[in-house]
């Protein structure tokens, strides 16, 4: 599971079996068609799996988180996680 930093300051977040692939074809336009229109792009975190399934559970799951909670992530402030989950019942 890897998150790209797009030129326009979002992320991408993915699951692939070779990173170092996938990264390149993202850099040549050959990627998602999110990050083709946001060249250019940086790796900016992954984490490794036994099973792409895992990562592409993975993948999922920090597809919904916010961008703070991206953020804190990357940032490896792993503590800072709980605190950012967004209980939508309580959004207005």
């Amino acid at each position: 599971m890897y998150i790209l930093e797009c030129n326009d300051g979002t992320f991408y977040t993915g699951s692939t079996n070779d990173l170092t692939v996938r990264i390149t074809q993202h850099k040549n336009g050959e990627g998602a068609n999110y990050t083709k229109k946001r060249l250019p792009i940086s790796l900016v975190y992954y984490e490794e799996y036994d099973r792409i399934d895992f990562a592409f559970d993975r993948e999922k799951q920090v597809q919904g988180w916010s961008r703070n909670k991206k953020i804190a992530l990357i940032k490896g402030e792993i503590e800072k996680l709980p605190k950012l989950a967004i209980a939508y019942r309580d959004i207005k």
